[in-house]
């Protein structure tokens, strides 16, 4: 089992609320308003941490190492948007998400396969880690920095533990498991090619509430998401690189060869798919 070990390397590592955020260090003359309406957009996209794992539990009951795990993200992932709350409590407390905008996030996800679902995640929890470290930056008040940049450190963390579950599943389901992982990484991995942002909050997952079906789709303002990433924070195609960049390389470890690009990933995709390739070591 992984959760054991992945339970002790992120207990090791979990930060307090009370001491290890700067509280003291707020300046209001660094938060403007429009900072802190990202702060509550970003507070509700992380309560939807909620029906991320019941989808989880649901699509993984004959996996009980994982849906162990499944305690600590979905801990670390509300604490997410509990301290951002917090910081909105304490100095915009009028933009404090309300429980009924908190709860419109919740809503049920179709099944999918758990495999796809779990590359999904992994790459979302590293492009969260690379919005976040770009949050952190564009952000001038002192303690909102701090803030962004500790739940970047865990969407890292996060990301990990998903890769140490995929390595167990090459183990368990060889190609089928490589198909899964390869398909959803070259979507993933093209988001330049797309209008929206390629992240889990922002995909369709209940056909009968479509289009009211993502989690972006139930927020106060359903088109904060694009404007945060092209206006504000302004993730440009540097910082998208990054991201493609570790999609490619953590792929390229598990399936024990190198994708310089999509198209090369794409390639290894399809020759999965005529059974032609090569059986690769784990990483």
């Amino acid at each position: 089992m992984l959760y054991p070990e992945l339970f002790k390397q992120l207990e090791a590592v979990r930060w307090s609320m009370d001491t290890d955020i700067p509280w003291e260090r707020f300046d209001p003359a660094l938060l403007s308003d429009e900072q802190a309406q990202t702060v509550k957009m970003n507070a509700i996209t992380e309560w939807a941490a909620l029906p991320a794992t019941e989808m989880f539990l649901r699509d993984n009951r004959d996996d009980s190492d994982f849906s162990a795990f499944m305690s600590v993200w979905f801990f670390e992932e509300q604490k997410h948007s509990l301290v951002l709350m917090e910081y909105l409590r304490r100095f915009r407390p009028e933009l404090v998400p309300t429980e009924d905008e908190l709860h419109a996030v919740r809503f049920e996800f179709d099944p999918a396969p758990a495999l796809e679902t779990l590359m999904l995640h992994f790459c979302g929890e590293i492009r969260l880690n690379h919005w976040y470290r770009r949050a952190a930056e564009w952000h001038t008040e002192p303690v909102i920095k701090a803030i962004y940049e500790t739940l970047a450190r865990d969407e890292a963390r996060h990301g990990g533990a998903y890769l140490r579950y995929m390595k167990r599943a090459l183990a368990r389901f060889g190609d089928e498991a490589r198909t899964a992982f390869a398909k959803v990484g070259v979507l993933m991995a093209s988001a330049r090619r797309t209008a929206q942002a390629l992240h889990p909050t922002n995909l369709h997952v209940n056909t009968k509430l479509f289009p009211n079906d993502t989690v972006q789709s139930r927020l106060p303002d359903p088109a904060w998401l694009e404007g945060w990433l092209d206006s504000q924070i302004r993730f440009d195609a540097d910082w998208e690189r990054r991201v493609v960049e570790r999609i490619l390389h953590n792929l390229g470890l598990l399936f024990g060869r190198s994708f310089a690009n999509v198209q090369e990933l794409n390639r290894y995709r399809k020759e999965l798919g005529r059974g032609g390739a090569a059986e690769p070591q784990p990483a």
